[in-house]
């Protein structure tokens, strides 16, 4: 499969809106877009939020998207072996299809599955990812119950300047990648390509024997993957008051696999985004996008095609933010969304609409912090639903402050939920949450720390009936826990570390009442620790999962586990950058699914060149 021509968007606003009311953040505050659609300093954020900057990506040496968010607060990720394999990640409890992926603004995942391909996603082409955790339905409407994570692609400043970075490691793994950014005050631009393959290992140890053995075929290879992606990103400020951004993102697959119906496919993630940006005063600022994914796969058995499918996410938005007072601002807006499928699988439908239009507030009055957030949703297939959100926050002095929010979500059920041959269950109602967030946290210089408990109930939570084998509306799931979370410098190292537990119950009446939820380990934790000597940097991140059970009547159990991986960088020149790193250094033996293989110990040797300004 070739890489088709990427086109930038003639329209475009993907850097976020200021807060227009409120206090700028300065250049030393880290500042999130997500959890309140417009610019806020991170710590002003009233509900638990991280950012993973671009810095911290280069040094983590993570090769693959959940690689870099494992073990995150409140994140419990798992796979169907190794590298390119089905990645699922849950925050909170909420799974995969109840958390929200956008990448620059635009809504990406599959229309049938209802859940991004997060291993396909190029690790070479973000610049920073935000995470917010908890429901945000009434900012971004369905799919959001247990939180959102947008990625955003390199935005450069300063002269062009090229770079360049190019790996080996086990498993036959080659990587290699090229790219060219810069900008001034009145425009930007950048282009990166990136080139990923492995051998893999052998994905599966299910056999021909016995019903339920993982994925029904006894196929002993390596399971390669390769991805080659390429992103196309620019803007212009055309006066003080106009200006437009654009993005275009490509990224192919070609992924080996064990299994009996298919056994190879050769997939395609591709995102366009477009936003006209209008900003005439210090108290008005408008935005008015335009953006599409589309997800296509192609299956083969042993060499012949069995399938393909493709899914288009048309989607359109407008948000205006009003300053109120000199520290109160009125967001409006309204999304549109429009899914479509083709391919040679059959659904009874094959596409739908959503509009949805949202109103927030948010103010600081002296030492304390309020927003508030309603939006209503039209779905096409469901009718009507309306969420919302409060949230509230105080600073007490030398850095304390303590949170509380209350939040309502749904989530529409996929096409493959309602719609997939033999499977599907067109009876599905969709999902509804309440979410109530008590958070404490505390900053200074060197360190911080924050507590956050969390209860999440959900009503109809679809779940997959191992009786029928079809998705079914489990009655109420309550999924409830606390995350902690500790950043400090001490001695010259520093160190990260971020401890959740969470407690996802079905809490339905049947065979299942008080079970957990499939897949979710309660207890996760990561820790991270660098420090640098001069030219060298060396750094060890810890990760760790209790067990888990595999299917919803919790007979299947798979026992917890801990890794530790290594790294090394040396600037051996003021451009140039080595990179060594060793996962999984004792080479522990685990399973996150079923009879699904995860690699062992595993190296990594990188170079990276990029010119000094």
């Amino acid at each position: 499969m070739q890489l088709r021509h990427l086109t930038l968007a003639v329209a475009a606003v993907l850097s976020p809106l200021p807060v227009l009311a409120a206090p700028a953040a300065t250049d030393l505050d880290e500042v999130i877009v997500t959890a309140t659609r417009t610019r806020i300093a991170l710590a002003d954020s009233l509900v638990p939020a991280q950012v993973i900057d671009r810095a911290e990506i280069e040094r983590s040496q993570a090769i693959t998207l959940p690689d870099l968010l494992r073990g995150r607060a409140g994140i419990n990720l798992v796979n169907s072996g190794g590298a390119g394999k089905q990645s699922s990640l849950f925050m909170r409890g909420a799974g995969s299809n109840q958390i929200l992926v956008l990448l620059d603004g635009v809504r990406i995942g599959s229309a049938t599955a209802g859940l991004p391909a997060l291993q396909d996603i190029p690790v070479a082409q973000i610049d920073r990812i935000e995470i917010v955790r908890g429901p945000h339905s009434s900012l971004y409407g369905a799919d959001a119950i247990g939180g959102v994570i947008q990625i955003f692609t390199r935005r450069d400043t300063g002269p062009a300047r090229p770079r360049l970075h190019a790996g080996i490691g086990s498993h036959g793994l080659r990587e290699a990648g090229a790219g060219v950014g810069g900008g001034n005050g009145r425009a930007w631009f950048g282009a990166d390509v990136a080139w990923l393959r492995t051998d893999g290992i052998d994905a599966c140890r299910g056999t021909l024997e016995g019903f339920g053995a993982g994925c029904y075929a006894e196929e002993p290879d390596r399971d390669g993957y390769r991805n080659l992606s390429a992103s196309l990103r620019g803007g212009i400020e055309f006066s003080p008051a106009w200006s437009v951004d654009g993005v275009a993102l490509r990224a192919e697959g070609e992924n080996h696999f064990d299994g009996t119906w298919a056994n190879y496919s050769e997939t395609v993630q591709q995102v366009v985004g477009a936003r006209l940006r209008f900003e005439p005063s210090a108290r008005l600022a408008l935005q008015a996008g335009l953006g599409r994914s589309d997800d296509r796969t192609e299956d083969f058995l042993d060499g012949d095609f069995v399938a393909d499918l493709r899914t288009r996410r048309q989607q359109g938005s407008l948000q205006g933010d009003i300053g109120l007072s000199a520290d109160q601002v009125l967001t409006l807006g309204a999304d549109w969304l429009d899914d479509r499928i083709a391919g040679t699988t059959g659904y009874d439908v094959d596409s739908r609409d959503n509009l949805g239009v949202f109103a927030a507030w948010q103010g600081d009055f002296g030492a304390q912090r309020l927003q508030a957030s309603l939006r209503s949703d039209d779905n096409e297939q469901f009718g009507s639903h309306r969420t919302g959100s409060v949230g509230w926050g105080m600073e007490f002095g030398q850095g304390l402050r303590a949170t509380a929010s209350y939040a309502t979500g749904f989530r529409a059920p996929s096409f493959n939920d309602l719609y997939y041959p033999f499977s599907g269950n067109p009876d599905l109602d969709p999902e509804r949450s309440k979410n109530l967030n008590l958070g404490v946290a505390q900053a200074a210089d060197g360190w911080s720390w924050s507590l956050d408990l969390f209860q999440n109930r959900v009503d109809e939570l679809i779940n997959y009936d191992a009786t029928t084998f079809r998705p079914v509306n489990v009655d109420r799931a309550r999924l409830r826990g606390a995350e902690v979370t500790l950043a400090a410098t001490l001695a010259g190292w520093d160190m990260s570390a971020q401890l959740s537990h969470v407690d996802p119950r079905n809490r339905s009446e049947g065979a299942h009442h008080d079970q957990l939820l499939a897949r979710r380990a309660r207890n996760t934790g990561r820790l991270d620790l660098d420090r640098g000597f001069g030219a060298v940097r060396v750094g060890v991140t810890l990760n760790a999962a209790g067990h888990r059970y595999d299917d919803a009547a919790n007979t299947v159990r798979l026992g917890g586990h801990a890794t530790a991986d290594l790294r090394l960088e040396y600037a051996f020149h003021r451009d140039w950058t080595l990179q060594a790193r060793a996962a999984n250094v004792f080479d522990r033996d685990y399973e996150t699914i079923a009879w699904y293989n995860q690699p062992g110990r595993e190296y990594r040797l990188a170079v990276r060149w990029q010119p000094s300004r």
